[in-house]
């Protein structure tokens, strides 16, 4: 089996690269599972250490990743920098806080001394998209290494430059040779990996069927997982709404990354008062886009990462319109070379519609009308999904307790959906369940031990 790197602006083969064989990978996991033997008893000092020079590297060799993020999945460079560094960031977050999150928890009341240790158990899976080809892996990556634990990455197909990237970052930072090894492996072959003894847990970030498909795997093993996964985030805009920011964040959440990105807002939710304002703004922001090369320092939006993608994108804008919605913006593939989606903006869909049950993965807004705060939080909640959200509101007291309706894994007001080193991030219905991130991220991983005297 062959793994391909295809450019998506121009859909030629960059790379190519041999699966490994179901051999190769035992062996991978058994040198790991050797080296974690070693690495679990390493002082949280030295672990930090590492972890501050990777943080270093990624930020010494960003032009190099943004390159590779740009040729191999169509992420533009102005783009591929802020997420270099945000890698960089989460690096150095879990080097200064570890130690601190993983220390021992007294407990008062449970006998004459009781106290929490959190232990690391061994090694984790890490199954992971392309869309954020670095971030994803180090967020789960640093968090993990910290506590004491390997990471094995099975990253998406298409972006396998990337993930040897990342592994080598992480052995030129020092880790042992062993403790964080990518396999380039298809997805008939991660069920081998979790068949593994020293494999303990997976992390997941990608579609539904995929989240299906691993945590079925994962509990049939008895084996824990986390799973991110897709969204359908709601934008809602208020009466009394900034409206000139509301509409540059909104712009910036659906057409960034090409739309692909699962925290993205994707139904846009309008109090009627304010509709037809944000529909001729939101429209006006879009024509301003610039889509192009993602090699190019002023391009806004590149090419979607795949062929099928955009076409299943497209199959779905069609449905769109078949549920009764009009376009507004954009809604076909257009003529020449590359995977190059435009900016689309359909409205009058029906909340209802089945479409509306999908995540539209690609550079696609859906806009809903509303007359009243109970209509904008019924249809916010009318989807399957529940990863993110946003209200835009000047009245920040009425728009924290609409945020409290909301059924979703994080709610921002006034600010862009985003994950932030701080803050647990995860969802709940079939946007998954876990947390990544924060203290709970890196509480996920480990063995919570009480430990009680008397």
């Amino acid at each position: 089996m062959s793994i391909q790197s295809v450019n998506p602006a121009t859909g030629e083969v960059a790379a190519s690269f041999e699966a490994y064989s179901d051999e190769k990978v035992q062996s991978i996991l058994n040198d790991v599972a050797g080296e974690w033997l070693i690495w679990k008893g390493k002082a949280f000092a030295e672990r930090a250490g590492l972890l501050k020079k990777a943080a270093e590297l990624l930020r010494s060799r960003s032009s190099k990743l943004t390159e590779l993020m740009a040729l191999e999945m169509g992420k533009p460079i102005s783009q591929g920098e802020g997420e270099a560094n945000k890698c960089a960031l989460v690096c150095d977050y879990y080097a200064d806080k570890g130690e601190e999150m993983l220390a021992p928890t007294p407990v008062e009341g449970a006998g004459r001394k009781a106290y929490i240790t959190y232990e690391p158990l061994g090694t984790v899976l890490t199954v992971m998209p392309w869309n954020f080809p670095f971030w994803q892996v180090l967020r789960i990556a640093a968090p993990s290494l910290m506590a004491g634990n390997a990471v094995v990455l099975k990253h998406a197909s298409n972006v396998p430059q990337c993930a040897l990237a990342i592994e080598e970052i992480f052995k030129d930072a020092g880790f042992p040779e062993n403790i964080f090894r990518t396999l380039l492996i298809g997805a008939r072959q991660v069920e081998s990996v979790l068949d593994h003894e020293s494999v303990f847990a997976v992390s997941l970030t990608g579609s539904e069927f995929a989240g299906q498909k691993v945590a079925s795997a994962a509990g049939a093993r008895l084996k824990k997982s986390v799973m991110e996964l897709g969204g359908s985030d709601p934008f809602i805009v208020l009466d009394d709404a900034d409206l000139d920011e509301a509409v540059k964040i909104a712009t910036l959440s659906r057409y960034g990354n090409a739309g692909q990105t699962c925290i993205a807002a994707k139904r846009f939710i309008v109090m009627d008062g304010v509709y037809d304002e944000f529909i001729s703004r939101f429209a006006d922001s879009m024509d301003a886009l610039k889509v192009g090369d993602p090699l190019d320092r002023n391009t806004d939006m590149g090419p979607m990462s795949s062929g099928k993608l955009r076409q299943e994108l497209q199959e779905q804008v069609d449905r769109c319109l078949a549920a009764g919605g009009k376009v507004l913006r954009g809604g076909s593939i257009p003529e020449g070379i590359g995977y190059y989606y435009p900016p689309t903006l359909v409205t009058d869909i029906l909340p209802d519609a089945d479409i509306c049950q999908e995540e539209l993965f690609g550079p696609v807004a859906m806009v809903f009308r509303v007359s009243s705060v109970d209509e904008a939080v019924s249809v916010a909640n009318s989807t399957p999904f529940g990863l993110g959200g946003s209200i835009w509101s000047k009245d920040e007291n009425m728009a924290e307790k609409v945020a409290a309706r909301i059924r979703t894994g994080c709610v921002f007001i006034n600010s862009l959906v985003r994950s932030d080193v701080n803050l647990p991030f995860g969802g709940i219905g079939l946007s998954g369940y876990g947390r990544e991130l924060g203290t709970y991220g890196i509480r996920e991983f480990v063995n919570v031990k009480p430990i009680c005297i008397g």
